[in-house]
C-alpha cells in the first residue's frame, strides 16, 4: 500500500467522522479529507434525533476520546425489556403446560457482567463532539488532513488507480468512503429495497410519579398486531423520568395518524408493558417511512459504502449505527493490516468485505424477518413469537449470547 494513502470520506455523521477519527491516527501517514454538504458554523448539537448506542460503540468512542464529552449527555442503557402485546390464548396455554415463563424477555447489564449494555443519547450529542475532535484534527495537521465542509459531493467516478471525487473540482484520491444515509424515503433504491409499508412515529413522553433508580436505565420493546413500540430512556426533567418513543404501525390502516396527544397516550398507556408504568405527557410526534434499502457488497472498486449508505434498515433492533461503526472500525483496521505487511488497498478491501459479511447479513435478515412478521396473516404467528421470547428468557446461554450480539454484533 502506497504509504501517502489518500482517503476521501463523504459524509460527516457519526460514522463517516469516527471512521475518519480512526483513519487520523491508524493511518499516520494518510491524508483523509472530509467532504459534507452542510456548513462548517451549522450548530449540529442542537439535533434532538434519538440514537441507541451498543457497548461496541460506546467503547469505540472511547477509543477516540470523545466518550466523556458525549457522557454527560447520555443515558446508560442498563437493561432491556422485550414483550408481546396481548398473548393468544394458545401462548398461554403452551407456556403453562411447558412451564415457561411469561412471554417476555429481559436482559440485564449485570447478568452480563457489563456495567451497561449500551447508552442513548441525542444525534446532536454525539455528532457535535465528533465534529470538534475532527476540527481539532485537522488544525494540528492541515497538511494532510481537512474539512471540507460546506462541499457537497456532486458524483464519484472510478478512475485508473482510484476513484475521482466530484466536488466542485474534481480530485483523485485512492479510496472514497461514503457514509452519507439519509432516511429511507428519500434514498434512491438500491440492490436490496423492500417497502415495509409501515410508519415509525418518533417523539419523546414523559412518565407519571418520580423517577426510579432502579428501572431509570431500561429499554423497553413491545411487540403488537400493528408492528413494534419502542421507549429508550433518557435523563430525567424535573424529577420525571423520560423516554424517546418509535411507534411502528401499518401505514395503510394508520390508528395514529388522526389522534390528538391526549388520545394517542391513552392508547400508549394500553400498549406498553404495566411494568413501564404511566405515561403521562407526549411531545409531538414526527413520522418515517420504514423499508429496507441495501447495497448486496460494501465494496465496488475502490468506493465503500458503510452505515445507512449500505443499508437502511428497519429501526425494530435499533442497530443501525452500531453496525454503521463496525463497518467503518473493520474498514481501518483491514487497511492499517495491510499497510504493516506492505500489501494493497484492493487485499485490504477484499477482506472487509468477507470480514462484514457475517455481521451484517445477519442484522440485515433478523430485523427484514421481524419487520415483515408484522404484515403475515398467520395464524398462531404472535403465539410462535411470544413463545421465542419465552424461550430466551428460560434459556440463559441463549440470552447470553444475544446480548452479546446486541452489544458487539460478529466483530469480535
Amino acid at each position: 500500500m502506497a504509504a501517502e494513502l489518500s482517503l476521501a470520506v463523504v459524509g460527516a455523521g457519526p460514522v463517516g467522522l469516527a471512521l475518519a477519527l480512526h483513519a487520523a491516527r491508524a493511518l499516520p501517514d494518510a491524508r483523509v479529507h472530509v467532504f459534507d454538504a452542510r456548513p462548517a458554523d451549522l450548530d449540529v448539537s442542537r439535533d434532538p434525533r434519538t440514537l441507541a448506542l451498543s457497548l461496541g460503540s460506546v467503547q469505540e468512542f472511547e477509543r477516540l476520546d470523545v466518550w466523556a464529552t458525549i457522557a454527560p449527555a447520555s443515558t446508560a442503557i442498563t437493561a432491556v425489556h422485550v414483550s408481546q402485546q396481548q398473548p393468544a390464548l394458545l401462548m398461554s396455554g403452551l407456556a403453562s403446560v411447558l412451564r415457561l415463563p411469561p412471554p417476555e424477555l429481559l436482559l440485564t447489564s449485570a447478568e452480563c457482567g457489563v456495567d451497561q449494555l449500551g447508552a442513548v443519547a441525542s444525534y446532536g450529542a454525539i455528532v457535535a463532539p465528533l465534529q470538534a475532535a475532527w476540527f481539532e484534527a485537522v488544525a494540528k495537521e492541515p497538511q494532510r488532513l481537512s474539512a471540507r465542509f460546506g462541499t457537497p459531493v456532486a458524483a464519484l467516478k472510478p478512475a485508473a488507480g482510484g476513484v475521482e471525487v466530484d466536488a466542485g473540482i474534481a480530485e483523485l484520491h485512492d479510496l472514497a468512503v461514503v457514509a452519507e444515509g439519509g432516511v429511507f424515503s428519500t434514498q434512491a433504491r438500491k440492490a436490496l429495497a423492500h417497502d415495509y409499508r409501515q410508519t415509525a412515529w418518533v417523539g419523546q413522553v414523559t412518565l407519571a410519579g418520580p423517577a426510579d433508580p432502579a428501572t431509570a436505565g431500561t429499554a423497553y420493546e413491545r411487540f403488537t398486531p400493528q408492528g413494534p413500540a419502542a421507549l429508550l430512556p433518557l435523563p430525567p426533567r424535573d424529577g420525571l423520568a423520560r423516554a424517546a418513543l418509535v411507534w411502528c404501525v401499518d401505514a395503510a390502516d394508520d390508528p395514529v395518524h388522526d389522534l390528538d396527544d391526549a388520545q394517542r397516550l391513552a392508547v400508549l398507556n394500553q400498549v406498553f408493558h404495566p411494568r413501564v408504568g404511566r405515561l403521562a405527557a407526549i411531545t409531538p410526534l414526527k413520522r418515517f417511512a420504514l423499508g429496507l434499502n441495501a447495497e448486496r457488497t460494501l465494496v465496488e472498486g475502490r468506493t465503500v459504502r458503510i452505515g445507512n449508505a449500505a443499508q437502511t434498515l428497519h429501526p425494530v433492533a435499533g442497530q443501525g449505527l452500531n453496525l454503521g461503526l463496525r463497518d467503518a472500525h473493520a474498514l481501518i483496521a483491514a487497511l492499517r493490516s495491510a499497510q504493516a505487511a506492505g500489501g494493497g488497498i484492493d487485499a485490504a478491501l477484499k477482506q472487509v468485505e468477507w470480514q462484514r459479511a457475517p455481521d451484517r447479513w445477519a442484522l440485515i435478515a433478523a430485523t427484514d424477518f421481524l419487520a415483515r412478521s408484522f404484515t403475515w396473516q398467520l395464524p398462531g404467528l404472535a403465539s410462535a413469537r411470544g413463545l421465542g421470547l419465552a424461550a430466551l428468557q428460560a434459556l440463559s446461554p441463549a440470552k447470553r449470547l444475544l446480548a452479546r450480539q446486541m452489544m458487539f454484533g460478529w466483530r469480535y
